[in-house]
């Protein structure tokens, strides 16, 4: 009797300790990022002073923005089993020809946005176009419409940074707010849209169904050509904006801007929780994805680590994080 008691407790006992296991995985499956996020502003605070002042905290996001704005653009294309390598280039593009609309006493400083906003919208739709008629694989079309858009911006420009902006067109990336920097204002807002049309509508739905089982969503009647070319558009349309914020806080349009732009906002995603494999994905995780980078890079910065070991660094956590995200593809 007290043999079959024994053995019912150690079940129990066994029992509940996979039960802790399994509650302590969802918390680090959900909140890992998050979790990694606070205890690297911990360690950075305690090994510089100056790190965990006000106006610290807020340049690291202000200088992120621009970065998380083409993250957030590049998560949706993920989540769809796509790539965008031409948002860097975009950026430079977009910089140089809305520069060239923003001098002071020429035009209203909504033209240089509009017509910028218009551009990265356009590479955006030729992106999505081209992938979704022509059934070519994404790496390919973007890694032409990154080539060819960094050279568009050099030919504009003839090579040469385009300055003399406005004051009106400089406010974008370089005013305040009631004391807060205005690319952080931008930023927080398109995180709050793109959260609304990737969880509230269906757009969204049909963006992870589409990431999750093409064909399956083809059956099931969603035109995915169609979402394809809006999820590529919305990418480009954020690759414009985060070009327009970019030449407005340097005060000029430059036609090498946004290099390795496309890299960092693939690493943001991905180290947000973005699977590769598509239909995975979420907005928070890649903002939080976003200022993990910018706060690694900002401490390492004020400890005057060399940028070299920094690349090196960036290269081994986005090389963990896939690692990370390819066990979790093979267990699911």
């Amino acid at each position: 009797m007290n043999g079959q008691v024994s053995v019912a407790n150690k079940q129990e006992q066994s029992s509940l300790s996979t039960s802790s296991k399994e509650k302590v995985y969802k918390i680090l499956h959900r909140y890992g990022m998050l979790i990694i996020l606070i205890a690297l502003i911990v360690l950075m605070s305690f090994l510089s002073p100056t790190f965990l002042t006000t106006g610290n905290l807020l340049n690291i996001v202000r200088q992120m923005s621009v970065v998380g704005i083409v993250a957030i653009g590049v998560t949706i294309v993920i989540i769809t089993t796509g790539i965008d390598l031409s948002s860097g280039s975009v950026i430079a593009l977009v910089s140089v020809v809305a520069a060239s609309f923003a001098h002071p006493d020429t035009y209203p400083v909504i033209v240089p946005i509009l017509i910028g906003l218009g551009l990265g919208l356009l590479t955006g739709v030729i992106n999505g176009t081209i992938i979704s008629k022509a059934k070519i694989a994404p790496f390919i079309v973007t890694l032409g419409m990154m080539t060819a858009a960094r050279g568009a911006a050099l030919l504009l420009s003839d090579g040469r940074p385009i300055g003399n902006l406005s004051d009106s067109f400089r406010f974008v990336g370089q005013g305040t707010v009631a004391g807060i920097p205005v690319p952080i204002i931008i930023f927080g807002f398109v995180g709050l849209v793109s959260y609304i049309l990737l969880n509230k509508t269906k757009f969204g739905k049909y963006v992870y169904a589409i990431g999750g089982n093409e064909q399956a969503a083809m059956i099931a009647g969603v035109n995915v050509d169609k979402y394809k070319i809006f999820v590529y558009a919305y990418a480009g349309l954020l690759s414009g904006l985060a070009g327009i914020i970019l030449t407005s806080r340097i005060s000029s349009g430059q036609p090498t801007a946004g290099m390795m732009y496309e890299l960092d906002a693939i690493a943001a995603a991905v180290i947000g929780g973005t699977s590769l494999s598509g239909g995975i994905g979420t907005i928070g995780g890649t903002i939080i994805g976003a200022l993990i980078i910018g706060v690694m890079n900002n401490g390492l910065d004020l400890l005057n680590v060399s940028p070299y070991w920094q690349q090196i660094l960036k290269g081994v956590i986005i090389t963990v994080a896939v690692f990370i995200d390819s066990r979790k593809n093979r267990k699911s």
